[in-house]
């Protein structure tokens, strides 16, 4: 990669890096794992930059190998973190723009298996319409309408038992 291809590389990252983050952090639920994905997302993406550029579509790839690596991560448990006994010094920082339901909303996606969870941030964090959600997986929109419709009824069960029925109705009117 030449320079002027290494600086609009730069750029990208600079201006995508904290929404690739938001977006890992509602996917994994944990800050730590999210910059960790995220960095390798952007090595990877890195890699083959040249491409990826030239296609117009640099967001879509990075958003696709970000939920990969996030699956790949929960079906591998050699991979996943042990629980410690003592609790880092700094709590995480809050996710952007969920006010003050955040972090039970969080919770409550956490309650979600990983594919269902990966549809609903595609879903709602990202904006995504079906086709480009199923781009992102991996798979047919068939299987993401089906699992958009499972994660519903699990969120809405979710939200309701945390006794947030409103965003559980705004679920529902979603679904």
């Amino acid at each position: 990669m030449g320079r002027s291809g290494e600086a609009d590389f730069r750029g990208w990252v600079e201006g995508r890096r904290t929404a690739l983050r938001s977006t890992a952090f509602l996917l994994c639920g944990d800050w730590y794992l999210a910059d960790d994905l995220v960095q390798e997302a952007c090595t990877r993406v890195y890699a083959v930059w040249d491409r990826v550029s030239a296609s117009g579509a640099p967001d879509a790839y990075a958003r696709r190998v970000l939920v990969n690596l996030y699956l790949d991560h929960r079906r591998r448990p050699s991979r996943r973190e042990q629980v410690v006994e003592l609790l880092p010094d700094e709590a995480a920082p809050p996710v952007a723009d969920a006010g003050a339901a955040g972090d039970a909303v969080v919770d409550a996606l956490a309650t979600l298996p990983p594919g269902q969870r990966a549809v609903i941030v595609l879903r709602f964090w990202e904006g995504l319409t079906l086709e480009e959600s199923a781009a992102a997986l991996g798979s047919s929109v068939g299987n993401v309408k089906a699992q958009s419709s499972r994660a519903y009824a699990a969120l809405r069960s979710a939200l309701a038992d945390r006794g947030l029925h409103g965003l559980a109705e705004t679920v529902e009117e979603r679904a």
